[in-house]
């Protein structure tokens, strides 16, 4: 089974396509060490009336940092993330959301994944930096 396959577990929350209460999010690769997808904020993701849940916004990022790992030929986890949330996002906003290692050192990967907006400015609305343990 290659990284992908494991990686694309059809019940994992953000990314699984059989997952009935998932995300159904599509990593695609964008660049040699990135990847890139879009989401659409549903009602049922939002923390607070017409706010989406920080949280949600955290678990798309991890996930980026995970398929940025998986498009380079790696497999790892998150062992440590540093969140900022820059603004808050409302339900039916399109976000696209980013991740791309920025350094690997033995078994250790730095990455960084963003969220943005793509109709609103100023667009950026988190960013996680992140260190991820690789097997």
């Amino acid at each position: 089974m290659s990284d992908t396959e494991i990686l694309s577990f059809p019940q994992c929350f953000v990314c699984g396509s059989e997952n009935p209460m998932g995300l159904h999010v599509e990593f695609v690769p964008d660049s040699e060490q990135g990847c890139r997808a879009e989401y659409t904020v549903r009602v049922e993701d939002s923390g607070w009336p017409n706010v989406m849940h920080g949280g949600l916004l955290f678990t798309l990022m991890d996930e980026a940092l995970a398929w940025a790992l998986c498009y380079a030929g790696l497999r790892g986890v998150t062992a440590r993330g540093d969140v900022r949330f820059h603004q808050p996002v409302s339900p039916g906003s399109r976000l696209l959301v980013t991740g791309r290692i920025v350094e690997r050192n033995r078994r250790l990967i730095t990455a960084r994944a963003e969220i943005r907006q793509r109709e609103r400015t100023p667009d950026l609305v988190a960013e996680l930096n992140g260190t991820m343990f690789v097997d």
